[in-house]
C-alpha cells in the first residue's frame, strides 16, 4: 500500500496550490488574447476561455499553440507574461495560507521540494522573486526545462532524476488542476494530492486521478509525513 512508502520528494505547483491566485492568471490570459483581437462578448473569446480553463496547470505556451498558429501563439504568450507581471506588480502576490509553513515542515523533515509550474521560466522567477521564495525549494522547474509540460509526467520525472530519487513511489505530487493530477499519476508518484484552493473542484481532481483531495497545501505535510492527522479524503 502507498501508506508504507516513505516520501523523499514533494513536487508542488505554484499558482492556485502554494500561491494564492484569485483571477490573476485568467485576467492575464484575457488581456493576452485581446491583443490578437479576441475580446469578451464574442464566440471566439468564449471558446478560448473554455480551452484555457480546461487546460489549467498545463504549459501556457502549449495552450496558446492549441488556439493559434506559432507566430500568434508566441505573441500571445509574450503578452500573457507581460500582463501577468503587471498584474502581480499592482495586486501583489501572497502564499496560500499555510503554504510557507508546509514547505518549511517538509524540508525540515528531510523531504526535498521541487516547485513546478506551467508558466515560462521568466514568470516563475518573477513569482519566486516577489515572494522571496528561492530558498523554499531544492529545485524549480518550468516547461522550458522539459520536452513536454503537464499533463505529461516530464516535470515530475525530471525532478526525480535531478534530485536522485531512488523510486518514483517515493514522490508526492500536489496541485490544484486535473493536469497536475494526470502528471502525477503518469509519473508513478504514490501520493497525488489535489487541493481545493485553485482552478478545479473535488470531482474534477478525483476524475483526473487524485489519490487524495485536501482543503489546501497546508494539509500536505500531515499526509506526506504519515502523521495521525493525515486523512484520505477521497
Amino acid at each position: 500500500m502507498s501508506e508504507a512508502v516513505p516520501i523523499t520528494l514533494a513536487c508542488l505547483d505554484l499558482a492556485g496550490t502554494t500561491v494564492a491566485d484569485g483571477d490573476t492568471v485568467e485576467a492575464a490570459f484575457a488581456e493576452a488574447i485581446a491583443t490578437l483581437g479576441i475580446v469578451s462578448g464574442t464566440a471566439s473569446y468564449d471558446r478560448a476561455l473554455a480551452r484555457f480553463r480546461d487546460t489549467r496547470g498545463g504549459s501556457k505556451i502549449e495552450v496558446f499553440r492549441s488556439l493559434f498558429d506559432e507566430p500568434r501563439a508566441q505573441a500571445a504568450h509574450l503578452a500573457f507574461e507581460h500582463s501577468y507581471h503587471e498584474l502581480i506588480d499592482r495586486r501583489g502576490l501572497k502564499p496560500v495560507p499555510g503554504a510557507d509553513e508546509a514547505l518549511a515542515r517538509l524540508r525540515g523533515a528531510g523531504v526535498r521540494v521541487c516547485l513546478l509550474t506551467g508558466f515560462g521560466r521568466g514568470t516563475q522567477a518573477r513569482i519566486l522573486d516577489t515572494l522571496g521564495w528561492w530558498d523554499r525549494a531544492d529545485l524549480t522547474l518550468s516547461p522550458e526545462d522539459v520536452p513536454r509540460g503537464r499533463p505529461w509526467p516530464d516535470l515530475v520525472l525530471t525532478a526525480a532524476l535531478r534530485l536522485g530519487v531512488d523510486d518514483v513511489r517515493n514522490i508526492a505530487v500536489c496541485g490544484d488542476t486535473a493536469a497536475d493530477m494526470l502528471s502525477g499519476r503518469r509519473s508513478g508518484a504514490s501520493i497525488v494530492a489535489g487541493v481545493l484552493t485553485g482552478a478545479h473542484d473535488h470531482e474534477r481532481l478525483l476524475t483526473a486521478g487524485a489519490t487524495h483531495v485536501l482543503p489546501s497545501v497546508a494539509a500536505l505535510p500531515d499526509l506526506v509525513l504519515r502523521t495521525p492527522a493525515a486523512v484520505d479524503s477521497r
